[in-house]
């Protein structure tokens, strides 16, 4: 029996969250990445509640356990004084799972490792690195290369990140949608904990092995950090407007390299203990401008869908950028569970309608989430802090899937199932 020929393009976390949701007997799966696969960018990454529970119905803790990873117990804000401003514990009971850190490089090998297991569901994917995709139609399921190749799927998902290719495919050559400047820049850092225990200062502040999440917060700055690794790793996310940077970030990557000499001076004005862990290291950290979508009209169409930040890319004020990743591979499982080689492209399109309307008004509601939470965190002049990150928590969190997501909406009878709606494009960042 032939089988269902399914293209990924894009092997990032996405791509593969994918590929990995998509295994099943009768199915070939070909992971199409444009890179060399053999530079992941050094930083944590985390995995909130929502996504964590995915990760374990995939079958991936096994690839992940020994990974160091670090499950989060408390999220603490600070001001620019040091005086904490709240303490929102991680409650795993209340959401059915943790929150999760972990090297961005082991989570990737593990989701690479999950999809080319040979014990795991079905055949095991194929992944080629150095593919990179110029062309895809949606319709006939070919997917062109730039070194001349063609590959033909019954089912293509695009995962190629905010900069996609595919999401021109399916919105047409003769739409212009590009990814928006948020007006924030974003360093980041990862220092070894060992090296960052030897101030005094800073640990009498912080201990950067405890499981816990730190903002601290000078009102249109903020810095982001935590352990990773089994607290061998200290990550260390720094957000700066726009106008206030003393150097120019990228557009195009979020690796490009920055000057260390140049962060410090943007927080200048943080207390001295802060001014100590970004001191911890003199090598350049990396930077990139903060870019998002606009809710995309559709994500779909004929053979073709895409996910991931080709799909909604967001801002990483509440790190759901990969949880969300994570979600569009659950709904994909769900809904192409019967589709096989012997079915019709009318078919696969209504599954991929289908994955659509379940994904998108969740996805761009934590999109314009993730905007409100970018904004000035106190008022000009002021230090107590106005921002509060357990704000959306419990509508991020305590989503179970797909299927139960869309059993909700049905009870609700197309009514507001959460507290507050936020009109997207009303969000202004700097503000």
């Amino acid at each position: 029996m032939a089988e269902l020929r399914i293209i990924v393009v894009g092997g990032g976390i996405a791509g593969l969250a994918a590929a990995l949701a998509l295994r099943s007997p009768g199915r070939d799966i070909l992971v199409l990445e444009a890179s060399q696969m053999n530079r992941e960018v050094g930083a944590l990454i985390s995995l909130q509640p929502n996504a964590s529970k995915i990760v374990t119905r995939l079958g991936l803790d096994k690839h992940l356990a020994n990974k160091g990873p670090i499950q989060d117990r408390v999220f603490r804000v600070f001001d620019v004084d040091g005086k904490k401003q709240m303490e929102i514990p991680l409650d795993t009971e209340k959401y059915g799972a943790p929150r999760v850190v972990y090297h961005r490089v082991d989570l990737h090998k593990a989701l690479r490792d999950a999809v080319i297991d040979v014990d795991g569901n079905g055949l095991p994917g194929r992944i080629i690195p150095s593919s990179r995709v110029t062309s895809v139609d949606c319709e006939a399921g070919i997917v062109s290369l730039e070194n001349g190749k063609s590959y033909l799927g019954d089912l293509i998902i695009g995962a190629d990140g905010i900069h996609s290719v595919v999401r021109g495919a399916i919105l047409g050559e003769d739409v212009i949608f590009t990814p928006k400047p948020t007006g924030v820049s974003a360093y980041r850092i990862l220092l070894e904990t060992i090296e960052l225990e030897k101030s005094e200062r800073f640990t009498s502040f912080i201990n950067p092995r405890e499981p816990a999440t730190t903002m601290v917060v000078g009102h249109d700055r903020r810095i982001i950090m935590g352990p990773g690794r089994n607290g061998t790793l200290f990550g260390v996310v720094a957000l700066v407007p726009d106008h206030y940077m003393h150097e120019e970030s990228s557009a195009k990557s979020w690796t490009c390299e920055g000057s260390h000499i140049k962060l410090l001076e943007s927080f200048a004005e943080f207390p001295p203990w802060i001014r100590d862990l970004l001191s911890t290291t003199s090598e350049a950290p990396t930077l990139y401008q903060l870019r998002d979508l606009d809710p995309l009209a559709t994500w779909v169409c004929g053979r073709a869908i895409l996910i991931g930040d080709a799909a909604h890319a967001m801002l990483p004020t509440q790190g759901q950028g990969a949880s969300q990743s994570f979600e569009d591979a659950e709904a994909l499982q769900v809904f192409l569970e019967d589709i096989s080689r012997n079915s019709s492209q009318e078919d696969i399109s209504a599954c991929l309608k289908a994955v659509f309307d379940a994904r998108h008004k969740r996805a761009s509601l934590i999109q314009a989430y993730s905007r409100q939470q970018a904004k000035p965190g106190t008022k000009k002049g002021e230090k107590s802090v106005k921002l509060n990150p357990a704000e959306f928590m419990d509508y991020n969190c305590q989503y179970e899937g797909a299927r139960a997501w869309c059993k909700r909406e049905s009870e609700s009878g197309g009514e507001k199932v959460h507290e507050i709606e936020i009109p997207f494009k009303a969000l202004a960042v700097t503000q």
